[in-house]
This record gives C-alpha cells, sequence and structure tokens, in this order.
C-alpha cells in the first residue's frame, strides 16, 4: 500500500518543511456515524495503515483496518458507542501493527474540517479559540462540523500532548475574488448571516490540480485547471496558477453540479413553489433537495454503474438522468472556461471521475472548438495513475487524476507542525 506521492522535498508546494524528528501523521475523517483513518509516513509518501469505523453508536458497529506492512486487513463487527470509543478502538489496532498512538513516531494528528467559513484560510493548530470558531460555525454546516469537532476532541482526549491540526474543505477556494464569492443579495444582510459562496472539497481540488500540474511538466503556478470532482457529492473550480478563482458549490455543498442525490442549481423560487403550493414544510423540502434529488430523484439510482447499466438495456429514465447531468457539467466547463480566459486541462476526479469513462467522453463531447476531446482508447483504460487521456496533438490536455484528500491533509498538518508552530 505504498503510494505514488513524490517526498515532502519534491513536492509543488515550495521548500521542504524542516521536519520534527517524527514522520507519521494520523489523519481523521470524522462522520456523523463513521471515522475513516489513514497513518501516513511523510519522509517517504508512504501509507502505514488505512481504515474505517462505520455505523457509530448502533449495534451492528464495524471497524475494517488495513496494515500495509502485512496487507492484512481485520474486522471488529459490535456495538461501538460513540467516536471516542471508535477512535480507542482504532488506537488499538494500530498498536497490534506496532503503530499505535503512543509511538514516538507520530508528529501530529490531521483532521479533515468541512467549513471554515472566510476566518480559515489555512492550516490551523487546533487550541480553545479554533474550537469555538469552528462551533461558530455550525449553522452553515450543521451536517459536517458537529462531527469533526467530536474527532478532534475526541483525539485531543486521547493524545494532549499531541499537536492536532485542522485543515478545512473551503480554506482552498478563500482565494475567490469577492466578485465570485459574493451572492447579488443585501451586502449587510449576507454580511450578518455569513451568506456567501465558501465552497467544498477544497483538499481534493488543491491536490488534483496540482497533481495535474506535474503532469503536465510544469508547476502549479503556471497552469491553469479546471477541476471535475465527480463523486457521490460533486464539485467544479477553475483554478488559475494554482489559486482557485471560482468553484460551484455556495454557502453549502448544495449549489452547482448535479450530484447523487442532491439537486445541484435550482431557481430559488422553486422552493417558495414547493411551500406555498405544495405545502411542503421547510424541513421536508431540505430533505428533498439535499436526499431525495440529483441523479436519484431522476431515476431512482445515485449509482453511476447502475445508471449505465440501465442505459445499456434501454432505459429511457437513466438515459436522461444521464444526460442531465452530463449536461449541467458541460455548462460549467464552459463557464470556467470564460472565467479562466486559457485553459491547459481538465482534470476529472473522484469516483466517477476516475471511473466513468462514459462521463467523461460525453462531458466533452462537441467541444473540438475549445480545444477538447478524449481518445476513445485512452479514455478506456483503467487505473490508479495520472493519466493524460486527450490525444497527443489537443489544445487542451484531458486528464484522469485520482484524488487523495488524505495525503493532502497530511502533508498540509506535517508542513505546518514541521515549522515548528
Amino acid at each position: 500500500m505504498t503510494s505514488h506521492h513524490p517526498s515532502p522535498a519534491a513536492t509543488a508546494s515550495g521548500e521542504p518543511p524542516s521536519a520534527p524528528l517524527a514522520s507519521r501523521v494520523l489523519v481523521l475523517n470524522s462522520g456523523s456515524s463513521s471515522l475513516k483513518y489513514q497513518l501516513l509516513d511523510m519522509r517517504d509518501g508512504g501509507r502505514l495503515a488505512v481504515g474505517l469505523v462505520e455505523r457509530i453508536g448502533e449495534q451492528t458497529s464495524r471497524l475494517r483496518h488495513t496494515c500495509a506492512a502485512t496487507g492484512d486487513t481485520r474486522e471488529q463487527n459490535g456495538p461501538i458507542a460513540d467516536h471516542h470509543a471508535a477512535l480507542k478502538a482504532v488506537a488499538g489496532e494500530l498498536s497490534r501493527d506496532g503503530i499505535g498512538l503512543d509511538s514516538p513516531e507520530l508528529a501530529a494528528i490531521g483532521h479533515r474540517v468541512v467549513h471554515g467559513g472566510k476566518f480559515f484560510t489555512e492550516p490551523t493548530l487546533v487550541d480553545d479559540s479554533v474550537l469555538t470558531e469552528i462551533e461558530r460555525l455550525i449553522p452553515v454546516a450543521p451536517l459536517h462540523n458537529p462531527a469533526n469537532l467530536t474527532g478532534i476532541r475526541t483525539a485531543r482526549a486521547l493524545r494532549p500532548d499531541l499537536p492536532q491540526v485542522a485543515v478545512f474543505d473551503t480554506a482552498f477556494h478563500t482565494t475567490m475574488p469577492e466578485y465570485a464569492a459574493r451572492y447579488a443579495i443585501d451586502t449587510k444582510l449576507a454580511d450578518r448571516y455569513r451568506v456567501r459562496r465558501y465552497g467544498f472539497h477544497g483538499t481534493s481540488h488543491a491536490y488534483v490540480s496540482r497533481a495535474t500540474a506535474r503532469l503536465l511538466g510544469r508547476a502549479p503556478e503556471e497552469a491553469n485547471v479546471i477541476v471535475l470532482h465527480l463523486g457521490n457529492g460533486a464539485s467544479a473550480s477553475a483554478v488559475r496558477g494554482g489559486r482557485c478563482v471560482d468553484t460551484s458549490m455556495g454557502l453549502t455543498p448544495l449549489e452547482g453540479l448535479v450530484m447523487g442525490t442532491r439537486s445541484g442549481d435550482l431557481d430559488p423560487a422553486v422552493i417558495f413553489h414547493l411551500r406555498r403550493v405544495g405545502g411542503m414544510s421547510m424541513d421536508e423540502i431540505d430533505t428533498l433537495l439535499n436526499k431525495r434529488s440529483g441523479l436519484f430523484g431522476l431515476c431512482g439510482d445515485n449509482d453511476m454503474r447502475e445508471i449505465q447499466r440501465r442505459i445499456d438495456e434501454g432505459d429511457a429514465g437513466a438515459r436522461l438522468a444521464f444526460d442531465i447531468y452530463v449536461h449541467r457539467l458541460k455548462k460549467y466547463i464552459g463557464a470556467y472556461y470564460a472565467v479562466l480566459g486559457t485553459v491547459d486541462a481538465v482534470a476529472f476526479t473522484a469516483g466517477v471521475g476516475e471511473n466513468a469513462a462514459p462521463v467523461r467522453a460525453a462531458a466533452v463531447e462537441g467541444l473540438a472548438g475549445l480545444g477538447l476531446a478524449v481518445d476513445p482508447g485512452l479514455n478506456a483504460v483503467r487505473g490508479d495513475e495520472a493519466r493524460l487521456i486527450s490525444p497527443p496533438d489537443a489544445r487542451v490536455a484531458v486528464a484522469v487524476v485520482p484524488t487523495d484528500e488524505e495525503w493532502e491533509i497530511a502533508e498540509q498538518t506535517y508542513a505546518l507542525v514541521g515549522k515548528g508552530v
């Protein structure tokens, strides 16, 4: 389970950090009922362990842990009461492999935090004031920030002596100019309630934009890239010279592309219409747009593999859902081409972006005038390495770049700790 990542000295982020003696970073991604984790060694970019605890708080909890050194995967099944118990169970599995939380090689724990607002623009060493600010942002990220906070507090309780670093999904997008970040509503009202476009999936967009530049043989500051992060949640970004200048998600992750269960862009008056004419409550509308819309709302499936299977069998509903999905995607490619002016590459990433060749082909079909095309043979190849799928003479490169948000979090965490902060 070694990684293809460059060593810290070879990364595109600038000078290598003055690394601490310890070289390992534990990355935690705490969801409301889950805990994903990876332990990485920043000296060689290798993964030491990967795991997931799911259904926390239920009788059917499960911990699945893989040790890289042996390749062995172990499972624990049974009730795990809360995140504290989950992290203690993870610590136990790591200890069995000789790489536990008490290891002197552990430099820091890096935490994914979904919403950092305008305040957090870079990875941040956690203290009580940071936790207070993350808590204040709960109203704009009610599904994510509480779980992220739980993970941080649990890790601090287990290792109070160890640096804890928060890495924010929104941070990469804080470079957007005000004219891209603001909605056209009353500015005083917007400021009072923090209503603006924040963007999400930032660690993925940061990682993929830099990896795409490397694939082209350029430094990040020399490349303009449109990144298409297509998973169950989906977002696009326009990255000019390594800095985000626009992104599709907004105040929440609901805006933008058609997603697995989210509607993406919508006339705001639809909400008023459903309330006044349909008699739906605000909670019902919220559930509709976030959990029962997108591909699922259109055809009853949110798995692109199943949708493709149904299309192959002649299912008209699945075909329409696919066409709506691709139409929105193509509109964003064109819009961000206009925003950037010059585009060096379009990069597909995440579950759908990395694996669904028909989506990639359809998204750039008819865009030859913009210099975009895919080679059918290259597009059909599956793999876990970054690769070009455009013809050799294409004016704009089209790439498939596997994302690695955990590596991005670990790298940012290690760089911060290495500065002696």
